[in-house]
């Protein structure tokens, strides 16, 4: 299936995040969750986003940060090389989409549960 990284994951339960890990790991979708907390969702350890870590094979890129904290990661995230990127409601940022574009990566504005949910992921 398709390995997605969540860039904002947390061990809120009470956070999109959160119920993407879940939902991704229902629907057999490998995650690795990127983020500022410490702990572990869906039994996959949160890793620090200030370390940058490094993730081969990455399909999808999911985001949970906001758009005024992606522009310190935006070399980051394109740097791992995903097939596309899905701008979750109030992650929309026009010039990152843009910039992912013009790197032949697709981007998405929508909703991953709701495409898990409807057969678009």
């Amino acid at each position: 299936m398709k390995k997605t990284v969540i860039i904002g994951a947390t061990t809120n339960p009470s956070r999109y995040a959160f119920l993407a890990a879940k939902m991704l790991t229902s629907y057999n979708h490998e995650i690795v969750p990127v983020g500022i907390k410490e702990g572990a969702v869906s039994g996959k350890e949160i890793l620090d986003i200030f370390q940058k870590p490094s993730v081969p094979g990455v399909d999808t890129v999911t985001l949970y940060i906001g758009p005024h904290r992606q522009p310190e990661y935006y070399d980051y995230i394109l740097g791992l090389k995903p097939k596309r990127i899905i701008f979750n409601p109030g992650t929309e940022n026009p010039e990152f989409e843009s910039m992912a574009e013009a790197k032949g990566i697709e981007t998405v504005e929508g909703c991953t549960l709701v495409m898990l949910r409807s057969g678009q992921y």
